[in-house]
C-alpha cells in the first residue's frame, strides 16, 4: 500500500519539474546558462528521491507500476548537479532493465548524459548541445554505425532522424545557440567542476 502513496509522490515530483520547464521555457529564461530556480527544484527532488531509494530501493515497475517508473529517471535525468547520485542511478536502473522492471532507453539516455558530462563518448547519441557552427548537434559520440546499431536494438530511430527532430523542437521553442560558444564553453566547464563532474 505504502508504494502507492511513493508512485504518486515520485509523479508529483516529476510535474513540479515539468511545470518549471514550461514556465521558464515561455518566460524564455531556460536556455540561458543552468536557470537557478531549475537547479534548485532538480537538487531538491533528486535528495527526495534518493530518500525514496534509501527507502524501497529502486522505484521499479513492480514497486511503483510504469508511470512513476518513468517518473523517476526523468528525475534523475535532470539531477544533473548530483554527479555520484546520477552514476549511483546508472547502477540501479542497468539492474532493473536486466530485470524487465525499467525501460532500456531511459537506461540509454542516462548512460549517455553521464558519460558527456565527464566527457567521455555517448553510446547512443541521445544528448545534443550546440556547436561552434550554430547548429544541433549530437555530443561526441564512439562511432557512428554502431551507435545507429545500438540506438535500433532498444527500438529508437537514426541519428540522422532524431537530429532533425531534436532541431525542429529547439525551433518550436525558441531555443537559440549560445551568442558566443566559447565563453559558454568555458562556463559550463567551470560548472562541471564546481559540482564534481571533472577534476
Amino acid at each position: 500500500m505504502r508504494h502507492k502513496e511513493i508512485a504518486e509522490n515520485i509523479i508529483r515530483l516529476k510535474n513540479e519539474d515539468l511545470k518549471l520547464r514550461d514556465k521558464l521555457i515561455k518566460s524564455g529564461k531556460l536556455w540561458n546558462g543552468y536557470n537557478e530556480e531549475m537547479a534548485k527544484l532538480h537538487n531538491k527532488n533528486a535528495k527526495e528521491l534518493d530518500d525514496i531509494i534509501d527507502d524501497i530501493g529502486f522505484p521499479t515497475i513492480d514497486k511503483v507500476g510504469k508511470e512513476a517508473n518513468e517518473a523517476a529517471w526523468l528525475i534523475i535525468q535532470h539531477s544533473i548537479g548530483q554527479p555520484s547520485f546520477m552514476k549511483k542511478c546508472v547502477k540501479l536502473l542497468k539492474k532493473a532493465v536486466d530485470e524487465n522492471q525499467a525501460n532500456p532507453i531511459n537506461l540509454a539516455y542516462l548512460t549517455d548524459r553521464v558519460a558527456v558530462f565527464e566527457d567521455s563518448p555517448q553510446l547512443y547519441g541521445t544528448q545534443f548541445d550546440w556547436d561552434e557552427y550554430g547548429a544541433l548537434s549530437p555530443n561526441p559520440y564512439d562511432d557512428e554505425i554502431k551507435v545507429n546499431q545500438r540506438r535500433k536494438s532498444i527500438g529508437l530511430n537514426t541519428l540522422e532522424e532524431q537530429t532533425q527532430i531534436m532541431r525542429n523542437r529547439a525551433k518550436t521553442e525558441n531555443e537559440e545557440p549560445p551568442q558566443d560558444f566559447y565563453k559558454r564553453k568555458r562556463e559550463m566547464d567551470e560548472w562541471r567542476k564546481s559540482v564534481g563532474w571533472i577534476k
